[in-house]
């Protein structure tokens, strides 16, 4: 079985960013542009608009217009966008626009002062409306029309995308149209990554909702102005003093005109900016800016991921992690794998559920094919390859006579005693404390060393996959 969804992500340890300029924290705006490419029967929908607006509770209008929401989205037409306009061109900001083609098309002052301030118009889709129902091959269609009309209405084809009111299949799809250097359409990380699809290698910048005006027609959500910044202003200062810490990472902050363009709510906006102006190492690019650097400095590498190997490629290479127990690998290779065991972690927690989940009997003959420490068959050289590189770390092949004597008579007394080998994860330790374990264990019971011996074999196991695996 395959899980698809990746919950490691870039794991306990990020990429560093590498900000230009050293910059410390990404903070990048984004103003989204839906205003006449919503819900409404003038455009051929079945109902009016019901998301992202000051109407409280509001729903569908079956077949009719909704006066007061159009109007809604007509100020954000209207006045919201000019407000914004002004603030951000005067604080010498840029944005990205993620502008809905149909939207666009019947905006085009807007579009003209889009362009005139250098910002980014990246494509949010061909009408602002849900794309969770529509069947494949339409919303391939739809996506396609959307790049044909924003080309022709802009002058050049969108190189970002965000659907917003996505399907499933709608990144993938996004992908596959093949002309896009980034798509944002997830939610799931700080920091860029990349994707693969087939042959492409797509980039992703996640969005957010959280750090959105769109929290203003939500709830529970942000009431005046003063609550949006607060919530920003504490967003940025965590991000900040991370990337002062050596781990810099991206902050997004999505806007509508309809919305964070009144009055009462642009205020906390214009102070949010005026209060980052005051910082130093504060990137405020546009969101192709972020796509083009994270493209040059951390280009795409494929790796041979372990969740997406068959059975026998997987045994090839897992298959002697616990020592001469391939069947171990096999059973692991049919469990749940997903992105998030494509790494040391991720291996060792599925070999081990099928150790564990084995029987005592089968366990027992994973412990007597461990050998002993120092004993006949390292003398023979007849250790597996891990083996003998862990014994001889520890210092194991430089014995002295005596030593040796004395290991060989713990081995012997142990055997005699618990029935299987002392087991000892030799990377732990040095050969005074392996040899302070063995006599101190030696005097336990047979079940309470089964128990041990187990772990340590895990242990064993996870030293050995760190050497192949992140």
């Amino acid at each position: 079985m395959r899980y698809a969804r990746d919950m490691r992500g870039y794991g306990p340890k990020p990429p560093h960013a590498q900000w230009p300029n050293d910059a410390k924290v990404a903070v990048q705006f984004v103003l989204n542009y839906e205003e006449g490419g919503e819900n409404c029967v003038l455009h051929g929908d079945a109902a009016s608009e019901a998301f992202l607006s000051d109407i409280p509770g509001a729903a569908q209008w079956q077949g009719q217009r909704h006066w007061n929401m159009e109007s809604i989205y007509e100020y954000g037409a209207r006045a919201g966008f000019w407000r914004l306009h002004r603030l951000f061109t005067g604080k010498d900001i840029p944005v990205t626009i993620y502008g809905v083609a149909s939207a666009l098309a019947r905006n085009p002052e807007q579009v003209a002062a889009m362009k005139s301030a250098d910002w980014e118009i990246a494509s949010h889709g061909l009408k602002w409306v849900e794309h969770k129902d529509m069947p494949e091959e339409e919303e391939r269609a739809s996506i396609a029309e959307a790049v044909r009309l924003h080309t022709e209405v802009v002058g050049e084809r969108p190189r970002g995308w965000y659907t917003g009111r996505c399907s499933e299949n709608t990144v993938r799809l996004v992908a596959e149209e093949g002309g896009f250097n980034y798509i944002s359409d997830t939610y799931d990380d700080d920091l860029p990554y990349w994707r693969e699809y087939g042959d492409r290698e797509q980039l992703i910048i996640p969005y957010t909702l959280e750090a959105n005006d769109m929290r203003f027609a939500t709830a529970p959500g942000w009431v005046t102005g003063q609550d949006f910044f607060t919530y920003l202003k504490d967003a940025f200062d965590v991000l900040y003093a991370e990337g002062s810490g050596g781990a810099p990472k991206m902050m997004s902050i999505g806007l509508h005109c309809r919305l964070i363009g009144r009055p009462g709510k642009l205020a906390g906006l214009a102070q949010f900016l005026e209060y980052i102006q005051g910082f130093e190492g504060v990137w405020t690019p546009r969101r192709l800016e972020i796509a083009e650097h994270w493209a040059t400095t951390h280009p795409h590498k494929r790796i041979e991921r372990p969740s997406e190997m068959d059975k026998a490629r997987f045994v090839a290479l897992y298959g002697g992690i616990f020592e001469h127990s391939a069947w171990i690998a096999e059973r692991a290779h049919a469990l749940e794998l997903g992105p998030a065991h494509d790494c040391a972690a991720g291996v060792h927690n599925v070999l081990c559920r099928a150790f564990r989940s084995a029987s005592d009997e089968e366990r027992l003959g994973v412990l007597n094919a461990h050998p002993d420490l120092a004993g006949k068959l390292a003398a023979a050289g007849r250790l597996t390859a891990e083996s003998t590189s862990e014994q001889a770390g520890a210092g194991l092949d430089l014995l002295t006579d005596a030593e040796r004597d004395h290991f060989t008579k713990l081995n012997n007394d142990y055997v005699a005693k618990h029935g299987f080998p002392f087991i000892i994860a030799v990377r732990d330790h040095d050969k005074a404390s392996i040899m302070a374990a063995f006599d101190r264990r030696i005097g336990n019971d047979s079940d309470t060393e089964f128990t041990e011996a187990c772990k340590q074999v895990e242990r064993i196991a996870e030293f050995r996959l760190m050497d192949l695996l992140p």
